[in-house]
């Protein structure tokens, strides 16, 4: 049997990983700065992770949702604390895309309608309803085509509340990431999230922050939507949730009521999964690794706004990125392979920075001093520095 072939693939085969670094079988280093889709957190194989995993390992792995799982209620009160939302309820799953079906499904229980608000350049996921409001149509099958999505402009206060003055009745929901990542790290004014609060305020309906990438503090706060000083109905998270471990979660503010039946889920929750969750809360918090990706965001931001051949710098914290011209588009692959340094991307010409929020200052140096390195390749001054 061969593997279904729906992936471009690097050809390196990673065997080792530690903090912000990877190996391959050959025993090559590289630095890592895109964490395997922002999912690697805390860094990699962190020993608290690993330990936390290996003594639950030890006593139960996995059962199911009909028994009691204290680790789901230790969960939630860890991360009510870490979040500052204690009076939310958490529902736990498995993936991004898993966690915003949940998120839109829950809506349309609450308010019984159909219509949700998404924006342009989204990704929510790639099952039936979160693909359904992900601005990608080589995404979407013929049988996740629905009429109840309607597309608005990112970042237009006057298209949403021309939306809603015409449908506000009919729309469950808006799902908005606070910081686009497929999207190509594109952030979402303050006003405008302060828009979608007041309108879903005003006419009823849910207001769904999609936290998988750019939420658990990859920002400096940990919802990026908080930077809007608004709270949302429902957050999205997975991710660096679980630091490598599948894990994702919604969490519901208190005005909406569960009932029995209405969500479920085989794996969400398990053992295992709530330990490894665990272990990243207990890591951001006790290294205050929020802080560190504000400073380090920050020096990486800085020294890249100095580097003139590339452009539109963006992001918060260790969600970074930026504009590669036409003569600059070999540079993420030039970047792996020359440097040996793991990026990542969005089409057509955005590179994507999503390290551990544990990179150290050194390995952020090394990134820029390997960036200039390339960039020169690619684009050689015309006059030598020592020259007149």
């Amino acid at each position: 049997m061969n593997l279904f072939d729906v992936y471009p693939i690097n050809d390196i085969t990673i065997v080792k990983a530690k903090g912000s670094y990877v190996w391959d079988e050959k025993g090559d280093q590289y630095l890592d700065l895109y964490g395997g889709h922002a999912v690697i957190s805390i860094g990699h194989t962190h020993p608290h992770w690993v330990s936390r995993i290996e003594e639950q390992l030890e006593k139960i792995a996995f059962y199911s949702n009909s028994i009691r799982i204290p680790l789901q209620q230790q969960l939630a009160e860890k991360l009510g604390k870490v979040s500052g939302k204690p009076d939310y309820q958490l529902f736990l799953c498995n993936s991004g895309a898993e966690a915003n079906e949940n998120a839109l499904k829950l809506a349309s229980f609450h308010n019984g309608r159909k219509k949700v608000v998404a924006f342009s350049k989204s990704f929510h996921g790639r099952t039936s309803l979160a693909v359904a409001v992900t601005d990608n149509k080589n995404y979407v099958a013929p049988v996740n085509e629905t009429e109840n999505v309607i597309f608005l402009p990112f970042n237009d206060t006057a298209a949403l509340t021309t939306c809603f003055k015409q449908q506000g009745g009919e729309i469950s929901a808006v799902i908005v990431e606070g910081i686009q990542g497929v999207g190509g790290i594109n952030v979402a004014d303050e006003s405008f999230l302060k828009k979608i609060r007041s309108l879903c305020d005003d006419y009823g309906a849910v207001y769904i922050a999609d936290s998988v990438q750019c939420g658990y503090g990859r920002t400096g706060k940990f919802f990026s939507h908080d930077f809007a000083g608004v709270s949302a109905d429902i957050y999205t998270m997975a991710k660096g949730m679980g630091n490598g471990f599948p894990v994702a979660g919604i969490i519901v503010a208190p005005h909406i009521k569960p009932k029995h039946f209405q969500l479920g889920t085989t794996f969400g929750g398990n053992h295992l999964a709530c330990a490894a969750a665990l272990a990243v809360l207990e890591t951001i918090e006790e290294e205050k690794l929020m802080g560190n990706a504000v400073m380090i965001g920050k020096y990486l931001k800085d020294e890249l706004n100095n580097i003139p051949e590339i452009e539109n710098v963006r992001g918060r914290g260790l969600m970074i990125g930026f504009d590669v011209p036409e003569e600059l588009k070999d540079l993420k692959k030039n970047l792996l392979w020359n440097q040996q340094i793991f990026t990542g991307e969005a089409k057509p010409n955005v590179i994507r920075l999503l390290p551990s929020l544990a990179l150290k200052k050194k390995d952020a140096e090394q990134f820029i001093d390997a960036l200039k390195e390339e960039i020169e390749k690619l684009v050689p001054t015309s006059t030598p520095a020592n020259q007149e």
